[in-house]
């Protein structure tokens, strides 16, 4: 792609056409069901998840304001937000509304990547019903999502993957954000560094003890400079923050593993500490798996400790794992194998793998999973 003109994949003999790529982003998705399904939570503060030891699943708009996220331990949800109302995640409900939301996404085009329950991209170059734009085809397709579930969504419209994610999050919730080839460069040195996808928080807060704190200044570097700060990682900062992303949208992915890992600020040797911190980890891993309708056999347990010495102890099942107790339990018990621990633990991952599809023995293809 030309740096010059994002969007534009130099062929052999001709200019390609520019794609159209639309990423739909369902609004707090578990919370806004939560809420659709039950009156009396409308309007109110609402965590799905939590519990005394859990973590925050999901959290309402009303609930953002307190400052409460996903990922989040309950125990702090509650102290940012005394109100708060705690729900059961229920994923069935959650699974059926998402399948509604992908038949009608291929009511419009057969070129659909879902990234979890809740969001998918889509090309739509081809257009369809003859709607006239990628602009008029994402406002159909919200305006279907709002009649037939009773619930919003956000969409990006843009020519690349990666200003197609950045634009739904513009104007959220309920909102819609266009950025076209010619706009993006501008669009994107106006924004901090955190709000790109792959740059992380820890990530984003060593981007920004260099003096790296939005994308116009990742573009005032050369692909030299980056590359010799951040490795291969540094072609991609140098590629993302000009607009330039040819990576197609994929119908069908497959999966190895799902996952999710926690680095401590302190190291811990306890096992009430590490006890309660895999059920951190647990949780959001659990999480993850639910969003992508993962099924797998394997639960993996991942220990870094203070000597930064990395270990891993796996366990399989006969048959997938059917929900969050068993996979948490099964944490534990490679946990309680390994204690006492020989030195403080910076890190614990719980993940699980040797997946298949729901109901079968294949390879699970998240592709499919929407």
């Amino acid at each position: 792609m030309n740096a010059s003109t994002p969007g534009k994949i130099i062929g052999p003999d001709a200019p390609a056409p520019v794609r159209k790529i639309i990423h739909v982003d369902m609004d707090a998705f578990f919370a806004s069901v939560e809420q659709r399904d039950d009156p009396a939570l409308r309007g109110k503060p609402v965590a799905v998840g939590g519990g005394h030891r859990g973590v925050v699943a999901a959290a309402s708009y009303e609930a953002r304001v307190f400052g409460v996220r996903s990922a989040m331990p309950s125990v702090t949800a509650r102290r940012r937000c005394p109100d708060l109302l705690f729900v059961k995640p229920r994923f069935d409900a959650y699974r059926e509304v998402s399948q509604q939301i992908r038949a009608i996404f291929a009511d419009y085009t057969d070129h659909i990547e879902p990234l979890s329950l809740d969001e998918a991209y889509l090309d739509v170059s081809e257009d369809r019903h003859g709607l006239g734009s990628a602009r008029a085809i994402a406002e159909a397709i919200r305006q279907r999502i709002r009649a037939e579930t009773q619930l919003t969504a956000s969409a990006g419209v843009s020519y690349c993957k990666f200003v197609a994610k950045l634009a739904s999050d513009q104007n959220k919730p309920d909102g819609l954000c266009v950025i076209r080839p010619e706009q993006a460069q501008r669009y994107i040195a106006s924004l901090p560094v955190g709000r790109f996808h792959g740059i992380g928080p820890k990530t984003a807060a060593r981007l920004e003890t260099l003096g790296i704190l939005t994308g116009a200044d990742l573009q005032s570097l050369s692909l030299e400079e980056l590359t010799g700060r951040f490795g291969s990682s540094g072609e991609w900062y140098w590629r993302i923050c000009r607009g330039i992303d040819e990576r197609p949208v994929r119908s069908s992915r497959v999966a190895k593993s799902v996952s999710a890992e926690r680095t401590f600020n302190e190291d811990y040797r306890s096992a009430e500490d590490l006890h309660r911190e895999l059920d951190r980890v647990a949780g959001l891993a659990w999480e993850r798996i639910a969003r992508g309708q993962a099924a797998g056999r394997t639960v993996t347990l991942k220990v870094k400790y203070s000597d930064f010495r990395l270990i891993s102890r796996s366990h399989s099942f006969v048959d997938p794992v059917a929900d969050p107790a068993t996979f948490t339990a099964a944490g534990h018990h490679l946990l309680d194998a390994l204690l006492p621990v020989p030195l403080g633990v910076r890190l614990l991952g719980l993940g699980l793998s040797n997946l298949v599809e729901r109901g079968g023995g294949g390879p699970l293809q998240l592709g499919l999973a929407i």
